[in-house]
């Protein structure tokens, strides 16, 4: 009996290891960080790990979140990745602490699986400028029969784009069952959850402390994948971090309206100087850079053109002090001008403030700048030539040798032919006229005379 059973564990300890081999890695997991505002950097980022996640055949994506909204174009296009991928995503709101506010909240809808740690919160999905010009406040109570009440005040367009918000929401939240009713009153009403009421309103539907706690609930759950129910198997997966590539990095940094906005000041300032100075090049290549990667990134922000134009106003006075001095009038208004657009430019996002802070430094280095450096520069474009051809004219010299209109006269450490309509004298000081050829034109210098014979 003993020999039987010796034989059987040998038999195991040889072929065990192969059929566990056989059997193959455990499922794939990819998790994904959503940290900070949602914007073009972080769509571009999601899109990569969905499409990495797709040809690595991943049994689940997990993007765990914390943010406090952002842009609307970005927000859809993160929605419409999760809706088209093949595998299911999982929105995790988590550490404790995080939020899932404003597109946030659209997200985690959007999501195949949404889950939540305790400690985290999500909701006020009221539109901010969400394809407006502005700020959208919290749209009223219903009207009877359910129909929403015209925003306060008959602004249409308030009520135009809260409830195309609510139509969204609503259409999310009915692709896995969840709390349309609370999405609603999270737009219309900027209504917000804890973890808890979240769980208990059936607006997520895990509750977990960690990663492996999500993955160990995940596991036999059934979720709709593009309508059709697909089972999660997660047990004993293997896990695997996703970082944003160096593309996803830098439209992240160049975003950010703070940076966005030095690079345009940049840009113009470069090719001003280029323009005022010619042939200097470093200004006008590095101005020129600037401005194209400072409009690029312009181009993905919600921009206030009036705020652009007045940006442009004061860049102009602030030139046309330089160039002609008005008692710091233009300066003043130029300043002034520039601030006030700089504060325009950015309409304000959840997450896209641009900071008072850079732009009172922009203004401040903006005003020294054109009032000392480019005044400057002109003064020193007025001085007069003292080097090569052109420092001849109007200069001093003496005469060396005349005879019968013409003779050599001495001047800026050379002689040189000359000629002059009046007459001159050996040492007799003369200033230069023109110049024809090698031969100058000279008459006498004013206040001499003629030394005597």
């Amino acid at each position: 009996m003993a020999g039987l059973l010796l034989l059987i564990a040998a038999v195991w300890i040889t072929y065990a290891p192969a059929a566990r081999a056989q059997e193959g890695p455990g499922p794939l997991v990819l998790v994904l960080e959503l940290d900070g505002a949602v914007g073009p950097g972080t769509a571009e980022y999601l899109s990569q790990g969905l499409e990495t996640a797709r040809e690595r055949s991943a049994e689940l994506v997990v993007i765990t979140m914390d943010t406090p909204g952002g842009l609307d174009s970005s927000t859809r296009d993160i929605i419409a990745d999760i809706l088209a991928s093949p595998v299911p995503v999982s929105v995790f709101v988590a550490p404790a602490g995080s939020r899932a506010a404003s597109a946030g909240t659209y997200i985690l809808y959007g999501s195949h699986l949404a889950a939540m740690t305790p400690g985290a919160h999500l909701g006020a999905a009221t539109p901010v400028q969400m394809g407006g010009s502005s700020p959208l406040s919290p749209a009223q109570p219903e009207g009877e029969e359910g129909e929403a009440a015209p925003a306060k005040g008959g602004d249409a367009m308030t009520a135009k784009i809260t409830n195309d918000a609510v139509a969204y929401i609503r259409s999310l939240a009915g692709l896995q069952g969840r709390n349309a009713e609370w999405a609603e009153l999270a737009v219309r009403e900027a209504a917000t959850l804890t973890a808890r009421e979240a769980f208990d309103q059936q607006v997520v539907e895990i509750l977990a402390r960690d990663l492996d706690d999500l993955l160990t609930q995940a596991d036999g759950r059934t979720v709709q994948l593009n309508g059709d129910p697909r089972v999660l198997s997660t047990a004993g997966a293997t896990v695997e971090r996703l970082s944003p590539d160096w593309r996803a990095r830098a439209l992240a940094v160049i975003t950010n309206p703070n940076i966005a906005y030095i690079l345009l000041m940049i840009g113009i300032y470069g090719l001003i100087f280029e323009f005022m100075s010619p042939g200097a090049v470093g200004p006008g290549a590095v101005g020129a850079v600037c401005l194209v990667v400072g409009l690029f990134a312009l181009n993905m922000l919600p921009v206030d053109y009036a705020g652009a134009a007045l940006m442009l106003l004061g860049v102009g006075l602030l030139v046309a002090e330089a160039v002609m001095p008005g008692l710091g009038v233009f300066g003043v208004a130029g300043a002034i001008s520039l601030a006030i657009g700089s504060m325009l430019l950015i309409r304000d996002m959840p997450g896209y403030r641009l900071s008072p802070y850079v732009v009172f430094a922009t203004v401040g280095v903006s005003l020294a700048f054109f009032l000392i450096a480019l005044r400057s520069a002109l003064k020193a474009a007025r001085l007069q030539v003292i080097t090569g051809a052109q420092s001849l004219s109007h200069a001093l010299g003496e005469v060396r040798h005349w005879a019968g209109g013409e003779g050599l006269v001495h001047t800026q450490g050379e002689d040189w032919q000359a000629r002059s309509p009046a007459p001159l004298v050996t040492g007799q000081k003369v200033r230069v006229t023109g110049r024809d050829g090698l031969t100058l034109i000279v008459e006498p210098a004013p206040e001499t005379e003629p030394p005597a014979a």
